[in-house]
């Protein structure tokens, strides 16, 4: 009996594509490009699975009902899924999984590295050393803000977001609360000493540093906005490991250039690669290339995560990580 071909969007990690070689009849790609719509069509109609990422073209109506579809599973290599129409996947009759858990720590670890690296000008200082700008020690050279006790304030409280709580309130003693319309266990609650808000607006005012951990798209685009930026300390740091989209970048622009909030950390963007050009000169944000699960370790076990769902979906099994 054949295997069943699986199509990769983009390059995996050599250990993961090699499982995939193993698993099933895996067309691999190669030089890495980013998929045009047509081919992404055409894999559609020649896979039995499709494996996409969250920089491909998103995986819309279009596209999940081409003609001569053969693609049964889109199993998804990312914790997020807003790069996948859902609701066209299941009228189309599509399954579609996602890579949950593999990627919380590392992800984590990003969301801290962000919150230390702007709180501490380490960024900016870096660049000053770097250029040979720096000249010597000084009492009052690039005074900065303290991290250890403040106030972290979470926008979702999920696996990752529980995952920075962990590092952040026993690690640097800080004072976690969160905003989640789905919260969890009072247990959990219980376990960081968190205080839970009925409303986004009520953690926004309270909080020296705002974490973002809520899915992107739909009504969470352009969460953070004008208004909600100005609820904010001025004294404040914004920091976003979760989707670009649910940060409107021009209103951010204008609240760092007026004061509004004190600076933001970014590993996401609305419109990935491109940044929104004024963030670029800032001092007071730090800019990474969406780097939450970019560890070797992590990114195989995302692949093989995703492998997994398409291995038990044609092995008759419910695949573990449905969303769809």
């Amino acid at each position: 009996m054949s295997k069943p071909k699986v199509i990769l969007t983009r390059k995996w990690p050599e250990a993961a594509e090699a499982k995939a070689k193993e698993l099933f009849d895996a067309v691999i790609n190669k030089d890495d490009h980013k998929m045009s719509i047509e081919e992404l069509k055409e894999a559609m109609r020649n896979a039995d699975a499709l494996c996409p990422t969250v920089s491909d073209f998103q995986i819309d109506s279009e596209i999940l009902n081409v003609k001569n579809r053969n693609c049964k599973i889109v199993a998804n290599f990312g914790v997020g899924f807003n790069n996948i129409d859902t609701e066209a996947a299941k009228k189309a009759g599509v399954i579609v999984t996602n890579t949950p858990d593999v990627l919380t720590d590392c992800t984590a670890d990003i969301a801290m590295v962000l919150l230390l690296s702007v709180a501490r000008r380490i960024g900016e200082g870096e660049r000053l050393v770097r250029n040979r700008e720096w000249s010597g020690w000084c009492p009052t050279h690039m005074l900065s803000t303290k991290v250890t006790g403040k106030k972290l304030g979470f926008i979702g409280f999920g696996r990752i977001a529980q995952a920075v709580a962990q590092k952040a309130h026993f690690g640097f003693g800080m004072e976690i609360s969160f905003y989640d319309p789905y919260p969890p266990s009072d247990e959990i609650i219980k376990k960081f000493s968190a205080k839970k808000f009925d409303t986004l607006e009520e953690v926004l005012r309270d909080s020296d540093f705002i974490t973002l951990h809520c899915p992107g798209g739909g009504s969470n685009t352009n969460l953070m906005n004008k208004d909600r930026f100005a609820l904010m300390k001025e004294s404040a740091f914004l920091i976003n490991t979760a989707r670009g989209d649910v940060v409107d970048e021009a209103a951010l622009v204008q609240a760092l250039k007026d004061d509004v909030i004190a600076g933001a950390g970014l590993d996401v963007y609305a419109k990935e690669p491109t940044v929104t050009e004024e963030l670029l000169s800032m001092n007071n944000v730090v800019l990474i290339p969406h780097l939450g699960s970019a560890t070797t370790e992590t990114r195989v076990a995302m692949g093989l995560r995703s492998l997994a769902n398409v291995k038990a979906f044609f092995d008759g099994k419910e695949p573990g990580d449905r969303v769809a």
